[in-house]
This record gives structure tokens, sequence and C-alpha cells, in this order.
């Protein structure tokens, strides 16, 4: 994994993340007014992004079709993201991957607004796989079966999958999960 800088445990890609921005989020201040979009890579969130800007916009494409979409939701954590949000006036719209115990502490103080996005963890596996594999963001992954492994693991670009977010959700999901995947063949879960 030699396209990655290890912080925390979790691989960022060298070519999108500084390992100086990462260490100084936690100082990074939410203000009141913020709308931050929140999820684990490939679950969707530039679907979102593009929703909640049509929402902003009471449905004029206008902003969208003429404004690139991480200069209308800026991702924290990266090189390009994280200045222009210091420096941009008013409410911000911000995006980010960065698991929950990264994320800026100002935060958890703040009334500003917070949409989680959650995905299948199959489905954002596969997205990831196809994704990694056909851009140079990361190391093109061997396989499917590789990248499966690493997966499993916890070496995805923004950690485990199942630890980005609290105990609390993480069992939460794991029963509405369970509940949802009752029909399916026995022996195909964990759990069983």
């Amino acid at each position: 994994m030699s396209a990655y800088s290890w912080f925390e445990g979790i691989p960022f890609s060298t070519i999108l993340f500084k390992k100086e921005i990462i260490e100084k989020i936690h100082k990074f201040v939410i203000r009141d007014e913020d709308t931050v979009i929140l999820s684990f890579p490939k679950s969707g969130t530039n679907w979102l992004i593009e929703t909640v800007c049509l929402i902003q916009t009471k449905g004029n494409p206008k902003w969208i079709q003429s404004v690139p979409i991480w200069d209308r939701s800026p991702w924290i954590e990266t090189q390009k993201g994280y200045p222009q949000l210091i420096n941009k006036e008013g409410p911000r719209l911000i995006s980010s991957h960065l698991p929950f115990h990264l994320f800026p502490k100002s935060f958890f103080r703040s009334k500003a607004k917070v949409i989680y996005i959650i995905r299948n963890p199959r489905d954002v596996l596969v997205s990831g796989y196809f994704f990694h594999h056909n851009t140079n963001l990361t190391d093109n992954p061997e396989s499917l079966g590789t990248y499966f492994e690493c997966f499993l693991k916890g070496n995805g670009v923004a950690g485990d999958w199942k630890n980005h977010f609290t105990v609390a959700h993480a069992e939460t999901f794991d029963k509405v999960f369970q509940e949802k995947m009752a029909g399916f063949p026995p022996g195909l879960f964990a759990w069983e």
C-alpha cells in the first residue's frame, strides 16, 4: 500500500490527503449554520451532495451546472478542501469520509446539521473495488478477492466500514441487518 499515508491506523491516499491536514482537523471549527454530509466512501455521497445542493437552490440547477461538486461541498480532510472551508464565508456545505473519532471536536458542541448516509457494505465493497481499480487515487487492487480481504481487515481508505460509526450505531445496524437478511440461505452470514 505504497500510495497511502497512515494516520491512527487508517490509510489515506497520498494523492488527495496530506498528514498535516488530517492532524489539524480536530481543531477545525464547525459553525452552527453548517451542513455536514458524512459517509463511508462509495456510499452515495456525491448523489446526496447533488440532492442537497438542489434543495438549497430550491431546484434551480444553475449552481450545480456551473460549480464543480468539490467546490460546492469541499471535503474537509483533503488538501484542497480544508483551506477552502477555512476561508469560506456564510453557511458551508461540508463533506467527509472521516470516521467518528477523527471528526472535528467542535462539531459536537455546534448546532450544525448532519446527514449521515449509510449503504449496504456489499454494495460499498463492489463499488469501491471498481472505483479504485479504475482510478489512480490509490494502489489498484489486484483482484476483488484482495480488495475484499483489505475491506474485512478495515484497511479501506477511511478505515473499517463498521467502525466508521459508534458502537451503538454498529449494534443497531447489526440488529436491523439481521432482520432484513433473515430470508437468505442459512450459513451465509457470520452471525449464524
